[in-house]
């Protein structure tokens, strides 16, 4: 690895815990917090797979067809350019054909896939490239973009940004921006560090001469004023750049899939609810699948020591990571190994709604490393505020 790399490096993880963010938390107050620290990044990366997310993990086929965005040329300083068309995307056909972490992680592998080719640029420049220009074509942006359950992804994906990659932008073009914007832009901004918004850009009617000054023609697509193309002419380098569209109802996951849960609870508002399993045999597989009606759930899973006694999430080991599931639009799915024996706790996280109780549907069963039969046998405990 050149020196240049390892500076480059470096510089990233150093900025992490050293700058302030100021985080929207309620509708009434904002507090400003640090960006995660390196042991929190490390975590994150732990648990994302960041590592190997670019080459060990791939999108749903419906994200990978319908979901805008791609890298594309170089700015003038030899940073990678990314743009994201945002009219073409049909964000609720994309909500109920693939799941919310789905989303989160496609976004990951992207930054991850970034800082690469800044890393290939810094090697072949003999000089550190380590953040991006970022270009966002906002014609055709609609109410339809507004959707609740997108928005609240989105913020989800800008404050994961914020805490991970807050250096990796070094500018952010906002192209065609239609009459709606500034209420999208205040839907979100309060996610953004200021820092961050200091590096956003709003063109006007001269936004292809604005971007002409930061790239050369060679390196900007001729839709946007340039003269790169694709090979067989396409102005648009639709090889390099997905302009994303309607997601064909065929990938509806609610439609396609008859799913028969075998339990059915109710969880009240401010709530949680544990079903705990014991696993004997090492090896054991821990699998899972369940919906909610009408809103989403937080879920998570933990390890504790004894059967029947309650305990807070708190203190508990956690195996798998809590996080809110938008399982009202796609049900959730997935599985454990189980490396050691012990109590395996599935909770069911409602503490945060203050006004609604949750019906989740649910299977649970665990997986026998040898030929016994799958064992459904749990027992439940719902607590209040924990």
């Amino acid at each position: 690895m050149s020196a240049t790399l390892v500076q480059s490096r470096l510089k990233r993880w150093s900025s992490f815990g050293k700058r302030s963010r100021t985080s929207f938390l309620s509708v009434h107050h904002r507090v400003t917090t640090s960006c995660c620290d390196g042991s929190e990044h490390m975590e994150f990366r732990k648990h994302m797979n960041a590592d190997t997310i670019t080459t060990e993990w791939k999108p749903p086929e419906v994200i990978e067809k319908h979901l805008s965005g791609g890298m594309c040329g170089y700015d003038q300083e030899g940073s990678p350019i990314w743009y994201d068309v945002i009219g073409p995307v049909d964000p609720k056909g994309l909500m109920l054909s693939a799941s919310k972490q789905d989303f989160i992680k496609s976004k990951i592998r992207d930054c991850e896939m970034l800082q690469k080719e800044c890393d290939l640029q810094s090697e072949r420049l003999g000089r550190n490239i380590d953040s991006i220009t970022m270009i966002y074509d906002l014609e055709g942006l609609g109410m339809r973009h507004l959707w609740k359950p997108a928005i609240d992804t989105y913020t989800e994906v800008l404050t994961m940004f914020e805490d991970n990659y807050p250096e990796g932008l070094k500018r952010l073009f906002v192209i065609k921006a239609p009459k709606i914007f500034p209420v999208a832009y205040n839907l979100v901004k309060h996610f953004l560090s200021e820092n961050t918004q200091r590096k956003i850009f709003v063109l006007g009617a001269n936004w292809k001469e604005v971007l002409q000054r930061h790239i050369d023609p060679e390196q900007l697509p001729a839709v946007y004023g340039g003269k790169l193309t694709d090979p067989d002419g396409d102005p648009r380098c639709r090889t390099r750049i997905k302009y994303g569209g309607q997601v064909p109802r065929s990938y509806y996951v609610r439609e396609s899939m008859n799913i028969k849960y075998e339990n059915v609870v109710s969880i009240s508002r401010g709530s949680s609810h544990q079903l705990e399993y014991e696993v004997l045999l090492p090896g054991s597989v821990l699998r899972w699948q369940f919906s909610t009606e009408e809103a989403d759930i937080g879920f998570g899973v933990f390890v504790k020591g004894r059967l029947g006694e309650w305990q807070r999430a708190a203190q508990m080991k956690e195996v798998v990571h809590s996080d809110r599931y938008n399982s009202h639009l796609v049900p959730e799915m997935g599985s454990l190994t189980c490396t050691e024996p012990g109590v395996y706790v599935l909770r069911f996280d409602n503490t945060y709604s203050f006004i609604r109780s949750k019906t989740i549907s649910f299977t649970v069963e665990i997986l026998h490393p040898n030929n016994q039969s799958p064992s459904k046998n749990s027992s439940t405990i719902e607590a209040s505020g924990q």
